[in-house]
Order: C-alpha cells, then structure tokens, then sequence
C-alpha cells in the first residue's frame, strides 16, 4: 500500500534543508538540462492538501474539451487530433475523445483504438524530415478530459533529447505557425491514409456525427 500524504510528506522531508527544500534533482546535472546547477533552488516542499482541488472538466457539462468537440484537424466518430499553437518545437498535437472519459474509464474499445491511435499519430510525426523522436505524454492533472500529448523533437538539437523537451519547449521563440500547419497537414494525410477518419480542411466543413 502506497504512503499516506501525511506519510509520504515526512519521507520527502527528511532529505530537505532547514528552509524545507529538497536537494536539486539528478537531472539538473544531464547535459539535456536547461537550467546551470549554480544557483538553481529547489521550490520548498508544501505539506499536501486534501481534498485535492478539482481538475478543469470533473463535471462534463463544464468541460471545455466536450464543448470544442468539433474542433481539430483530424476526427472520426470517436477521437479528434489539435495542433497547440504557440509553441516552440516544431509541432505539437494532442489527441482526445470526442466523448466524456478519462484514461481509467474508458472503454475498452476506446482503449484498444487509443493503442492504434498512438502509435500511428507518433510514426507519421517522427517520419516528417527534420524530426528524430515523437515524444508521446499523458499527464492528467490539468483537466478530467483524457488528453495525450504528441511532441516533436528536432532533429540534431541533442539538448532537447529526453524529458526536459518539455521544459525547452516552454523555453525557445514561437516556432513558424505555417512550417507547422504544413507539417501537421502531412501528418492529417498520413492518419487518413492509415487509420481513416476525416480531415477538417475548412472551418465550413461538417465532422462526422
């Protein structure tokens, strides 16, 4: 059985400073880091808070995801494939359900073409040129409508291998928004082409019921 929060906030805290602050973490020592070791603290360690807040989309009604159900660039009766905008890797995507679920509710049909899905939406990202790796996430804390995130890592930029990619992402210029459209209409076309669905070319456009 997993620590209580009480529990495992005492854990953590016998590793932590007179200030509550936990020793940098191994990973600002990976040449990939984005941030020097000098100088860098560590945030100090709150105790937990129970009940924890609820997440954006606990009640379906207030969900935004449900709500832009019809918004993306690629559907089929089931899932819808977003490009984020604003970003600084050359192209982020993100899958979801068309319906209400979350990764440990969904059903198993969904779950079964979430696998397919995945991995599909990850090959046709990491065959663009210029792109090495797919970075594929699921985090979950932000919101209760299940959404999985599709990174791509450019090519020879060693310093964006591995987890921080994220955190570099957050980091670098805006990428060029019609490089990525491009982009992700080759990666719209290649999901057609391997799993069906329909593409959303214009906003007039109908999506599948």
């Amino acid at each position: 059985m997993a620590l209580r929060p009480d529990e495992f906030y005492d854990h953590a805290l016998a590793t932590a400073d007179g200030e509550l602050r936990l020793p940098l973490a191994r990973m600002t020592g990976w040449d990939i880091s984005p941030f020097e070791p000098d100088g860098l603290r560590v945030s100090p360690l709150r105790p937990p808070v129970l009940p924890e807040p609820a997440r954006h989309g606990e009640d379906p009604s207030d969900c935004g995801a449900c709500r832009d159900q019809d918004e993306g660039i690629w559907f089929n009766e089931r899932w819808r494939l977003v490009r984020i905008k604003g970003v600084g890797v050359p192209l982020v995507l993100m899958l979801l359900p068309r319906e209400h679920h979350d990764m440990e509710d969904l059903p198993d049909e969904l779950a079964a073409e979430l696998g397919l899905l995945s991995t599909r939406i990850a090959r046709h990202v990491q065959a663009l040129p210029h792109i090495s790796r797919a970075h594929v996430y699921r985090f979950g804390d932000g919101g209760a409508h299940l959404h999985i995130w599709f990174f791509a890592r450019p090519e020879g930029q060693a310093q964006l291998f591995g987890s921080w990619l994220v955190v570099w992402d957050d980091l670098l210029p805006e990428y060029p928004a019609d490089v990525a459209d491009a982009d992700a209409d080759v990666v719209v076309d290649a999901l057609v082409e391997s799993h069906g669905g329909h593409r959303l070319s214009d906003p007039g456009d109908s999506v599948p019921a």
